[in-house]
């Protein structure tokens, strides 16, 4: 089925209270380890995981082959994902077949899942400096560095 190892890759959050949202993410996806992902970052990734499902290599991800996809996703998101809607959750789930087949076939091409790279960064990115960091990962609109002790 999947034929190589591929750190899976995906989320933002951990369950472990040892790492900052966003850990995951920065370790599976910083390809340079500068601490922030950017798109060309993304693409390259994003090349790596299609190959990782696209089990008969024929190219495309069929919706056979997104099962196994949308398995690992899931998986990773119980394994490493703070609970709730949050920017992980909605990383993982701008990954599957619906959002990246462009041109509604049934089966995402690779050239598809790749080209998404800029529009998936753009979603996450909060703060609007064309890169995802762990401040992208902060509660609301901030980074999430206040100690909630706000008036209010």
């Amino acid at each position: 089925m999947i034929r190589f190892a591929l750190p899976l890759i995906l989320l933002a959050g951990t369950a472990s209270a040892q790492q900052m949202p966003g850990a995951h993410f920065l370790e599976n996806w910083d390809l340079n380890e500068d601490g922030q992902v950017t798109t060309s970052e993304a693409a390259e990734r994003r090349g790596d995981v299609f190959v990782t499902f696209d089990s008969n290599d024929d190219g495309f991800l069929d919706a056979e082959e997104y099962i196994a996809f949308d398995e690992a996703r899931e998986n990773d998101i119980r394994e490493h994902a703070q609970p709730g809607k949050g920017l992980g959750r909605r990383a993982a789930d701008d990954l599957a077949l619906g959002p990246n087949d462009l041109n509604k076939d049934g089966k995402v091409s690779r050239e598809e899942f790749v080209s998404r790279a800029e529009t998936w960064i753009g979603m996450m990115d909060k703060n609007g400096d064309g890169v995802i960091t762990i401040a992208d990962f902060g509660r609301g609109k901030g980074t999430g560095g206040g100690q909630g002790r706000g008036k209010g």
